[in-house]
């Protein structure tokens, strides 16, 4: 804070764990260290009196998220007797304008992914859209303290106040891009680190807050490769960053210089929809194959297996084994194949239900520890389980019912600003 930035942003959510928490709504981070950071970042907002801005709050950005954050801002509030003037912005779209925006042919597939149906629609537990810097411009032209964000695009946090004072579009988004990671750009790279981002009319610059770590032109370069298939285009809501001409430089104390940055805008304007489906429970079993016989046959084992299972387990039920040392991370994909000297086994069933997918858990897992096959030498077991009980119940499982894009006349028209005022 001794440098004096005028904005404070904080990237707070993410689609990358998985659909499970929009569809659950419950966050992927512990209460007690999201209270630990807030605390600090609003002494420091109040301190310096300038803005605070979090997007997707919560982790995945649906009210249940939204509002979990806004309850811990008002504990921080009523523990250190500070007034605070906050504004919330919802990001949740009912399901009624999705299934108007599908029948009006207002709503896009994105790449490999199927077309948009009723019945995804319906089955959605919860929907969001990623919102723009736009409804966050609003908001800072109203003044507000504290503006904290549903489902949002991840650089409009940092981009939105400097696009509201007239700077580049495309610099402002292009830097909050790298902003929203913290220090991963930087080398040695880190999520937990804070970064300094100075705009400027033309250019801006990235400055780390660690003496540990600086930017390089390669690393920054490289970080347009973070999560993108396309290293050059970036698309968001209502435009593309174009990369085509970036020129990057380094300057002293760690820091690079970022310019060429092109904006090239999309009409219609379009948000991501982001929507989670139930699809069950899960079970999980883990253990350990040593056995050079049983590794050399594992295909063959495991395929006997299931079908020996199948005769008995829940129809609707879904079995997947993942072989990690064999091709756990990269399935069919996997390019190596060197046989394994010890295979980490996964077995992941997911039922209606979760009694019927602990009960059919149990039958593969004992199927399986006793299953003989050609050249087995030994009969106390073919699997070595790490824990005891070897079986966990996970729960219900989600999957992404929506991920598509759908047309706007008005940016701010789904996230209504909701002003708040925590008063001792």
């Amino acid at each position: 804070m001794r440098r004096k930035p005028d904005l404070i942003a904080v990237d707070a959510g993410s689609t990358d764990p998985g659909p499970y928490y929009l569809g659950s709504g419950t966050s992927f981070t512990a209460r007690g260290s999201v209270k630990h950071d807030l605390a600090r970042l609003i002494a420091a907002q109040q301190s310096a009196g300038i803005p605070l801005v979090i997007g997707s709050a919560g982790g995945a950005g649906a009210w249940p998220h939204l509002n979990g954050t806004l309850d811990i801002i008002h504990e921080i509030a009523r523990d250190h007797g500070t007034p605070l003037r906050l504004a919330a912005i919802p990001a949740d779209i009912p399901t009624s304008m999705v299934e108007t925006a599908l029948d009006t042919g207002r709503i896009k597939a994105l790449a490999n992914v199927p077309p948009l149906t009723g019945s995804d629609i319906v089955e959605s537990r919860r929907i969001v859209a990623q919102m723009g810097h736009e409804p966050i411009v609003e908001a800072l032209k109203a003044g507000f303290d504290i503006i904290v964000c549903g489902r949002c695009y991840d650089p409009a946090v940092f981009a939105a106040l400097p696009i509201l004072r007239g700077y580049d579009p495309a610099l402002a988004l292009h830097l909050g891009k790298i902003l929203e990671c913290a220090a991963i750009a930087a080398v040695p790279g880190s999520g937990s680190d804070c970064v300094m981002g100075r705009l400027f009319d033309d250019h801006f610059v990235l400055e780390p807050l660690s003496s540990e770590r600086q930017f390089t032109q390669n690393s920054v370069a490289a970080h347009s490769l973070y999560e993108k298939s396309d290293p050059v285009h970036l698309p968001g809501p209502g435009g593309a960053l174009n990369l085509e001409n970036i020129v990057y430089e380094e300057l002293s104390e760690g820091r690079v210089k970022v310019s060429g940055t092109r904006l090239t805008p999309s009409l219609p304007y379009q948000v991501k929809l982001e929507g989670a489906r139930s699809i069950g429970f899960r079970t999980v079993s883990m253990a350990g194959i040593r056995d050079p016989n049983m590794i050399a046959r594992l295909d063959e084992i495991l395929h006997d297996v299931e079908a020996r299972c199948r005769q008995t387990m829940d129809a609707a039920s879904i079995l997947t084994f993942h072989a990690y040392g064999k091709d756990g991370v990269m399935g069919p994909l996997e390019p190596v194949h060197t046989p394994a000297h010890e295979i980490g086994l996964v077995i992941d069933v997911v039922a209606p239900d979760q009694a019927t997918a602990d009960g059919a858990c149990a039958l593969v897992r004992s199927t399986l520890l006793h299953f003989g096959f050609p050249g087995r030498l030994s009969t106390a077991g073919n699997l070595a389980f790490p824990y005891s009980p070897s079986d966990f119940s996970a729960g219900e499982v989600f999957e992404f019912s929506l991920y598509h894009l759908m047309e706007l006349d008005d940016p701010t028209s789904l996230f209504p600003i909701e002003p708040m005022e925590f008063r001792l």
